[in-house]
C-alpha cells in the first residue's frame, strides 16, 4: 500500500481502544508472558519494497526492562536507563516491580533496528502507546495519546529533511524549540495543532505532531517530557496487543480463516510483515492475498483459462464478505480501498494503479 493510502487510514483509524487495558492485573499478566517468551528468530527477509513503513520484531531483553514496559503501557512514567539516575521509576509513579528473574534475549536484528530509531518516549503519567504503524530502519511511527488528546512521533530519512522542512515553512514561521536536548522547529498549523521537527541524527530526522484539543502551553509541557531512551526501553514501549512475529501464526489464523487463498500463496512468510498492531496486520496479510488473487486473474485472463479466471474473480469478490475486512471497517479506510480495487478487476474494467492501491511487489 502507498503512504497516500496508509496516511489516510491511520488517520481515520481510532487505534486506541479503552477496552484493551482495563485492569492492571490482567494487562500486566498479559505482558509479563510477552516479556519472558524468549524467541529463537533468525533475521527476516525485508518486507515488499513498495511499502515504505515497515516492522521489525521486538521482545524484551531484562526484568528491569519489564517494569518498564508495565510503566510505560500502563500509563505510568518511562525510565531512560542512559542518563544519569536511570535505572528505577521516576518518583511518584508507583511503578512496582515484576518479580520476575533471568535475562530475556533479544535477536540482533531487533536490537539493531532499535537502535537505528530515534527512540522518544513521554516520560509522564497517563500517556500510553497506542499503535505502532511501523518500525524498522528509516521510517516509523509511534503513537502516545492521553484522553482526547495523541502525540505521534514520525520519523523518516535524513535526506528527505530538506523538502519536509520546506514544506513546513508553508505552515508557518519556524519557532527554535528543544526535545530532550535534540534542536528543532516548532510550526503551528492552528492555535490547537502542533508540528516540532527535530533535526536530522543518526541517519533520521524526527516530527512530532498533535492530534486533538491542545494549547501551546499544554504541548510545551508535554514535549519538556519526551526523552530519548536506550533501545530495550523504547521496545518496552510497545502496546501488548501488537502482533510479533511470534505471534504471527496464530493472528494469521484468525485473519484467514474465511479468506480463500491464491495458488501459491506462502502463510509462512507472513513473519516477515515485523511488528504491526492489529488493523495494519490485517491489512498487510489481505493485501498479499488480494495481489496474489489479481496476479492469477491476470495470468488467466492472459492464458485464456476461463476456469482460473472465474476462481479468481470469484476469490476477489467473496472478499466483501471476509470477516477481517469487516472487523476493520470501523477503524480506517483499508476494506474500501481493497473492496474498490477488488471488483474493478473482477469485473475486468480497469487495472490501473492496483499495485498502489494494494501494495502489491
Amino acid at each position: 500500500m502507498t503512504d497516500e493510502h496508509l496516511d489516510r487510514m491511520v488517520r481515520d483509524a481510532d487505534p486506541y481502544r479503552p477496552d484493551v487495558i482495563t485492569h492492571l492485573d490482567g494487562a500486566a499478566q498479559t505482558l509479563l508472558e510477552e516479556i519472558m517468551s524468549t524467541p529463537t528468530l533468525e533475521p527476516a527477509a525485508e518486507p515488499p519494497g513498495t511499502q515504505s513503513r515497515r516492522r521489525v520484531v521486538s521482545r524484551l531483553a531484562s526484568a528491569s526492562v519489564a517494569a518498564a514496559v508495565l510503566a510505560v503501557v500502563l500509563g505510568v512514567s518511562v525510565v531512560n536507563s542512559d542518563q544519569p539516575g536511570g535505572g528505577g521509576a521516576s518518583p511518584g509513579t508507583g511503578a512496582t516491580s515484576s518479580g520476575a528473574t533471568g535475562p530475556v534475549s533479544y535477536s540482533a536484528m531487533v536490537l539493531k533496528a532499535a537502535e537505528e530509531s530515534p527512540r522518544l518516549l513521554i516520560d509522564q503519567p497517563g500517556w500510553k502507546a497506542t499503535t505502532v504503524y511501523g518500525f524498522a530502519e528509516e521510517e516509523g511511527t509511534i503513537a502516545f495519546r492521553n484522553e482526547e488528546r495523541e502525540l505521534a512521533m514520525n520519523w523518516y530519512p535524513a535526506g528527505q529533511y530538506d523538502g519536509y522542512r520546506q514544506d513546513r515553512l508553508h505552515v508557518s514561521k519556524p519557532e527554535p524549540v528543544k526535545v530532550d536536548g535534540w534542536a528543532g522547529e516548532l510550526f503551528r498549523y492552528s492555535a490547537s495543532d502542533f508540528a516540532v521537527m527535530l533535526r536530522p541524527r543518526d541517519g533520521s530526522f524526527v516530527e512530532l505532531r498533535t492530534g486533538g484539543d491542545w494549547t501551546r502551553d499544554e504541548f510545551d509541557r508535554v514535549l519538556a517530557h519526551v526523552v530519548r531512551v536506550d533501545a530495550r526501553t523504547w521496545l518496552a514501549a510497545l502496546p501488548a496487543e501488537i502482533v510479533t512475529p511470534g505471534r504471527v501464526d496464530e493472528q494469521a489464523a484468525k485473519v484467514l480463516a474465511d479468506v480463500p487463498l491464491p495458488p501459491g500463496f506462502d502463510a509462512a512468510a507472513l513473519g516477515t510483515l515485523g511488528t504491526n498492531d492489529a488493523y495494519q496486520f490485517g491489512a498487510r496479510v489481505t493485501s498479499r492475498v488480494g495481489c496474489g488473487w489479481i496476479a492469477e486473474w491476470l495470468r488467466a485472463k492472459q492464458a485464456g483459462d476461463d476456469a482460473a479466471l472465474k476462481r479468481a474473480g470469484d476469490a476477489l469478490r467473496s472478499s466483501h464478505s471476509w470477516k477481517v475486512l469487516h472487523q476493520m471497517n470501523d477503524e480506517g479506510d483499508w476494506p474500501e480501498v481493497f473492496w474498490e480495487t477488488a471488483d474493478k478487476v473482477a469485473a475486468g474494467e480497469s487495472f490501473a494503479g492496483y499495485r498502489d492501491a494494494l501494495g502489491c511487489e
